[in-house]
């Protein structure tokens, strides 16, 4: 069957296209791209006022599944993805057993064959139930399609346990990505400590208790070799320690996400919206121009959601018993079409 797109804005930095084109598809196959296309035998589509993009990457999704299914499993949450022009997701390992092994890593990969409305791609957890302590089975989940380590939703403790994850790790050619959170400084933090949690009364989240570990997990991946890449950055003072390590030539690179770019802490007032509870916590107006600023100098190598989906009864819940996160696969390209492409 052939189906023909009229009048799509097609973006595709790969070859340079940035206009308004017709598109071609034939089978599995886009077979032309370009003005006043005619196909007799195809079924014609207009898409006028549309945007035609190949199809997105997100690396850094919760699909909750297995063990917390009461806030989204593969099939609903890759279902969000699809509707929002996403293809494919890396998903986290904090799920109910961790994803630490070759066994979870095959059962995410099977649900997703079966039920999931894009690809998925699973992280495996740096350590073993995400604890710290012990490597976790690295080898046994790269041979069964694991593409990243990370520890993300607690971010390695301890300075020796990272080392020893990069050093074995790193003969897989995998990245770790890291979640940067000194829980020791940051303790029972809930939002960005400045005026904005004094205001309200609610316990301050530094942001040293991020840049203190992107400094030391880039100093790590500089003793070790291992590829580093820090998630959801959320400080100007963090993103100019990566940008110094690109500088120097360090396999580092990071992400931002839309909350980050575009919320601030200003966001929270004194209806506590548990919506604006995310971890990291939404900065300060200069923070989120400095990671803007990141994205259009290349600092920032990509948007990623850190899409998280909860239940409505644990977000409804009091602001310090709520848990963290937001999602984000269904309106992060609206957000940055209107944010920064607009602008």
């Amino acid at each position: 069957m052939a189906l023909l797109l009229k009048n799509a804005h097609v973006v595709d930095p790969a070859v340079e296209l940035d206009g308004c084109v017709d598109v071609l598809v034939e089978g599995d196959k886009i077979a032309a791209v370009g003005e006043n296309l005619t196909c007799d035998a195809a079924e014609v589509i207009d898409l006028t006022g549309r945007y035609l993009v190949p199809g997105l990457v997100d690396m850094h999704v919760h699909l909750r599944e297995p063990g917390f299914e009461a806030k989204g499993d593969i099939e609903s949450e890759t279902a969000a993805a699809a509707h929002g022009g996403f293809t494919g997701v890396c998903s986290m390992p904090n799920t109910k057993p961790v994803t630490d092994n070759g066994v979870v890593v095959e059962y995410i990969k099977s649900v997703a064959a079966a039920k999931g409305h894009c690809r998925v791609y699973p992280s495996g957890a740096m350590t073993k139930g995400l604890k710290g302590e012990i490597i976790s089975e690295m080898g046994d989940m790269v041979e069964h399609g694991c593409v990243a380590f990370t520890d993300d939703g607690h971010g390695v403790q301890g300075a020796g346990m990272l080392r020893r994850a990069m050093d074995y790790g790193q003969m897989f050619g995998k990245v770790f990505m890291s979640h940067c959170q000194d829980e020791d400084l940051v303790g029972d933090g809930q939002i960005n400590e400045g005026a904005v949690s004094t205001r309200l009364g609610l316990l301050g989240w530094p942001a040293e208790g991020e840049e203190l570990q992107i400094m030391r997990d880039i100093m790590i991946a500089e003793l070790t070799g291992a590829k580093l890449h820090i998630q959801h950055i959320s400080t100007a003072k963090g993103l100019d320690m990566v940008r110094a390590a690109k500088a120097k030539g360090l396999p580092v690179t990071c992400e931002a996400t839309p909350h980050h770019l575009f919320l601030t802490e200003d966001a929270i007032d004194g209806t506590y919206n548990t919506c604006f509870k995310v971890n990291p916590p939404l900065r300060t107006a200069a923070d989120a121009e400095a990671l803007i600023a990141g994205v259009i100098d290349g600092t920032v190598d990509a948007i990623a959601t850190d899409h998280a989906p909860h239940s409505d009864w644990e977000k409804s819940r009091e602001f310090e018993l709520a848990p963290f996160g937001m999602t984000g696969l269904e309106t992060a390209l609206g957000l940055v079409i209107t944010n920064l492409v607009k602008t």
